[in-house]
Formats: C-alpha cells, structure tokens, sequence
C-alpha cells in the first residue's frame, strides 16, 4: 500500500487530465482566495503603509546587507517555528507544517508526473505522500486535542468549534480521508468511491475556503515577522505586538504569554 501511488490507480475511472485540471483549480483557489483576504482585509495595504513608515521615521537606515541578514533570521524563523515560546506548541507545529508540504508537493509530483499505472513513480514518492498526510493527521490531533489555548485556559469543551477552526478541522478531515480513501482502493473496497467523494470533497473546502480560514495566515505571518525585524533594527515603533522578551514602550515589561 505505502510504495502504490494512489492516484494512478484512479486513472481507471478519471483521465489524467481531470485529476490535473482538479489540482489546478486549488492552487488557483489558493492564489485567489489569499488576494482577496488580504483586499477585503487590507491587511496588503496595513503592512506597506507600516513598512514605508518604518523606512522614513526609523532612527536609523538599514542597509542592503543588513537587510539580507533581517531576510535570512525571517526565513529561519519560520522554518524552525521560532515565534512559538511553548515547545510542545512549536513542535506540533513544524509536525503540521512539514507534513502539509510533503503531501502537497507530493501530490502535485505524482498527479502530474506519474498519473498512470503505465508511468510508475518512484517508491519514495507514495512513501513520502503517506507520511506527509499521517503528519497532518498526527500535529493536528496533537494540537485539537492537547494544546489548544482556550480549551484548557478556559475549561471548554475540545469539541467546540467556531470560525477560526475551520483550517484545522478541514486539513485534518482532508489528511485522514486521504488515507482512508488510498486504504480501501488498495483493498478493492466497496466504500472506495464513496471515501473518494469525501476526499475531494474536503479538498474544495480546504483550499476553497481561504477568505473564511486561517489558511492565508502562514502567507501573512512571515510579512509580519520581517517587518518586526526591520523595525527593531532601524528604531521604530509601530503597533505590532511585541516580543514577550520586549518591554513596553511605556510601562512595565510586557506579560510573556502563556501556551498550554
């Protein structure tokens, strides 16, 4: 099961170019549905507008080394998932985030390259395709269950759920269906079809849903990390929030805040 490509089993009963077509309309959702968050929700313009800011009232210019440097500590930060303070959070995290890459980029390679049982894909392929949906499936579980704020902050149910949700629970219902779906077509099940429509189903609301979701987040989030940078190398003040290592601007030290 693990070394078949799931998709080329389907290419008995969808041409390859459907299964294409279908993989195209997502990424088009996902290019979409991010423009328009950020129109609707003019978080575009807030961020340039601080960004031009921070460049004219700095205390001090930086230069174009300085701001590679700025660029690189960005990247590394979100690779590492170093805005997290609480480490089980944090590696929740870099669980989920890896393992939505690997079966994103996975997918993509094995619908468009390897679309039939006459183009076999390398092992490694379905290998790394299985593992990427079982991270999914495992970092948010961890985080549903286990680490969400407000469940144990507040003492409420793990089953309440509410707009900002909808993410999590799409990408883990997409994750899990995955597998599901791969399982009963390698076992020539009855229910293949039915766990198929269920499968797309949860894609379109994964990646259809972005304006609704906290999908378009982890394009802004990274905007938002270089600009705290920048403004803490050339002296200005916005209204980002600050490190929980940073004191106020006037005050006491800010609380650093808690993760359960």
């Amino acid at each position: 099961m693990f070394t078949d490509n799931p998709f080329s089993g389907l290419a008995a009963q969808v041409p390859p170019m459907v299964m294409q077509a279908f993989v195209a309309v997502m990424i088009a959702f996902v290019v979409l549905g991010t423009l328009f968050d950020m129109t609707h929700k003019k978080s575009a313009r807030y961020f340039f507008n601080n960004w031009r800011a921070a460049g004219k009232r700095g205390s001090r210019k930086v230069g174009a080394g300085e701001m590679g440097g700025i660029a690189i500590k960005t990247a590394i930060e979100g690779l590492t998932s170093g805005e997290f303070c609480n480490p089980r959070r944090r590696l929740a995290h870099l669980v989920t985030m890896y393992g939505f890459l690997l079966y994103v980029v996975t997918t993509v390679i094995l619908v468009f390259a390897y679309p039939t049982p006459d183009m076999p894909a390398p092992e490694i392929l379905p290998r790394l395709w299985y593992l990427g949906a079982m991270l999914v499936c495992v970092g948010n579980i961890w985080f549903w269950f286990f680490i969400r704020v407000d469940v144990v902050a507040e003492g409420k149910s793990p089953f309440r759920v509410v707009r900002a949700d909808l993410f999590v629970l799409s990408l883990l219902a997409n994750g899990a269906l995955a597998l599901v779906w791969s399982w009963l077509q390698s076992d020539g099940s009855e229910w293949t079809d039915a766990a198929l429509g269920l499968y797309l189903f949860s894609t379109v609301v994964l990646f259809g849903a972005i304006p609704w979701s906290k999908f378009s987040h982890m394009f802004f989030k990274p905007a938002a990390a270089l600009q705290k940078h920048l403004e803490e190398s050339n002296g200005f003040r916005s209204n980002l929030p600050l490190p929980a290592d940073k004191p106020a601007a006037f005050g006491s030290a800010r609380t650093p805040p808690k993760h359960y």
